[in-house]
């Protein structure tokens, strides 16, 4: 080989060299995951009942790109790291958005969804992960509507988000509430927002007119408010004027108890049949047309009113209360409903008042709203009074001065004596922004000025009950130390005479130390005697013998020999 060939294949083998380093240079590039995709931004999951849509931004300039996802979930709170996985719905998509409805189950579980862009064999880094509970960003959808003209009302039949769902999102669909908009198809129309009920009636309404309405459907408790049903539009009929019917429905209530009345337009016999229906029923998604109920003492009368007030079981319910004329022709209307809620359709009935007066009060004695029998009235309106009070004087008009209290004995102080005094009370409720009207007038004169005289009284029965108070120990004390001093030095027990005969001393008191005494021995010389002997001062003296023996000053010794001695000397003496 000539040097010319040596030359050429030595730059052919330095091309391969290059072209090898270039592509090994390469290689560890495209594995080490750089790459000229860029990542999918703004990832947001929109939910709506049951359905989950995953939405996001791309700013690439790339073409033939697809998206594919991932997601993972954690169960009762566990925030270990899992496993991902393919979010099914999502994989190779071409748009911005995919429905992944069909992959999620848990819809109080944490969930985790990331997604990132790719072409080919080449991959885009993942998106920021993006972390949602599905119940806490649900939407509820709208519900179901239908609509029926008739009579001039419009009645409306209104179906619960997912009715006709397996799935459910929303479980407990009696917590819904629905809010009605309604506005009249023209130009110039006014929007009008009400709550309604699954199933209700729209009246109010123009006849011959077309209205609009949409519905929404809401969860209060949980402060979710739903997407608005799509527009329903509907042409209202004549209202046929039947005189039949029963009209002006009204309510009075006066302390729980409770009277319904109406109007008579028909010239000829009617009856009526009042009939009430318990307001949960309305809540329920169900026909409730067949349970109405009649009320008891309210069945076919011909008066014009009804005492309803034996059906208000509970305050916190609601009623509905309705009346059916029939004819003797057999022919029959029902009129409007009215509703009543027994504590806000009651009113509050003026109080009894009762007044007294003492020399310096007023007193005011009130009888709540109702009677004594009333319970109701007192436990759950939490009554207050208003006290008006004045002096009802010709000469000058007196100020009108006002007390509140709790209580229903209330007081009034600082009274002008020879005055007549006038009070009325009102009875009110903060809690249910209701008041009655007030009572009556009740007035009383107070007395004359003696509030000296019975200063006066008062100071010197207080001091004399002091002086007894204090006098009466003392003195017992006193008579107590007397006894006891006269007792000591002064007994009242005195020796018996034969003992001072012999120069006996006196008794010693059980309440003065004494030493012991001693004790004389004492023995009976025996001598004859020979004058006479009175025998009545013999006898004194054999008993006082006796008695020195039995005091136990003298010894006992010689009891025997004693009483030989004495024999011998009443021998003698005779």
């Amino acid at each position: 080989m000539d040097d010319g060939a040596a030359v050429a294949v030595g730059v052919g083998r330095g091309a391969v060299a290059v072209l090898l380093s270039s592509l090994l240079v390469a290689l560890p590039l495209r594995c080490a995951g750089h790459t000229n995709l860029k990542s999918p931004q703004d990832i947001q999951v929109y939910v709506v009942n049951t359905n989950f849509t995953l939405r996001w931004n791309y700013t690439g300039s790339d073409t033939n790109v697809t998206f594919s996802a991932e997601y993972r979930w954690f169960e009762d709170f566990v925030t270990n790291e899992t496993e991902w996985k393919e979010l099914p719905g999502c994989q190779n998509v071409t748009h911005t958005e995919c429905d992944f409805s069909s992959a999620i189950t848990k819809y109080y579980d944490t969930h985790h969804v990331r997604i990132r862009a790719e072409r080919r064999e080449e991959v885009s880094p993942w998106s920021s992960t993006f972390e949602m509970n599905p119940y806490l960003i649900a939407l509820i959808g709208p519900p179901g509507v239908e609509l029926q003209s008739t009579n001039g009302v419009i009645k409306i039949k209104i179906s619960p988000p997912e009715a006709n769902q397996v799935r459910k999102m929303w479980i407990a669909h009696l917590r819904f509430k629905y809010n009605l908009v309604i506005w009249e198809n023209s130009s110039n129309a006014e929007f009008r927002s009400q709550s309604i009920f699954p199933t209700d009636t729209i009246d109010d309404l123009a006849p011959d007119t077309t209205y609009c309405l949409k519905v929404q459907a809401t969860l209060p408790l949980d402060f979710q408010e739903g997407l608005f049903s799509p527009i329903h539009c509907v042409k209202t009929t004549h209202k046929v004027n039947d005189l039949l019917c029963a009209t002006d429905v009204s309510v009075l209530a006066l302390n729980m108890k409770f009277h319904l009345h109406w109007n008579n337009r028909y010239k000829q016999h009617v009856s009526y049949n009042v009939q009430y229906l318990i307001g949960y029923l309305k809540k329920l998604h169900d026909d409730y047309s067949m349970k109405w109920l009649s009320v008891p003492g309210c069945e076919n009368i011909t008066d014009t009113q009804c005492n309803f007030s034996s059906i208000i079981s509970t305050t916190s319910g609601i009623y509905y209360l309705r009346v059916q004329a029939m004819s003797e022709y057999n022919k029959s209307c029902v009129s409007n409903e009215v509703k009543v809620d027994p504590l806000i359709t009651n009113e509050i009935g003026p109080p009894g008042v009762k007044v007294d007066i003492s020399d310096v009060l007023l007193h005011i004695q009130i009888s709540p709203p109702g009677g004594s029998e009333s319970e109701v009235m007192r436990e759950h309106y939490d009554l207050s009074y208003r006290i008006l009070y004045w002096k009802n004087s010709s000469n000058n008009e007196e100020e009108i001065k006002m007390k509140e209290i709790k209580q229903t004995i209330g007081t009034i102080s600082d009274l002008t004596p020879l005055t007549l005094y006038c009070v009325k009370v009102q009875a009110f409720s903060e809690v249910y922004n209701k008041s009655s009207h007030y009572s009556k007038e009740e007035c009383i004169k107070t007395p004359g000025d003696k509030i000296l005289h019975l200063v006066i009284l008062a100071t010197f029965v207080t001091a004399l009950i002091a002086v007894f108070l204090v006098a009466t120990p003392l003195g017992f004390a006193l008579y107590q130390a007397y006894n006891k001093i006269k007792y000591v030095f002064f007994p009242s027990c005195q020796p018996p005479l034969n003992i001072e005969g012999f120069g006996g001393q006196l008794l010693s008191s059980p309440y003065l130390s004494t030493t012991e005494e001693p004790i004389e021995n004492c023995s009976i010389i025996e001598t004859i005697i020979t004058e006479e002997v009175n025998q009545t001062d013999f006898k004194d003296y054999i008993h006082s013998k006796q008695s020195s023996r039995d005091s136990g000053n003298y010894s006992n010794d010689d009891t025997s020999g004693s009483k030989v001695s004495e024999e011998t000397l009443e021998n003698e003496v005779v």
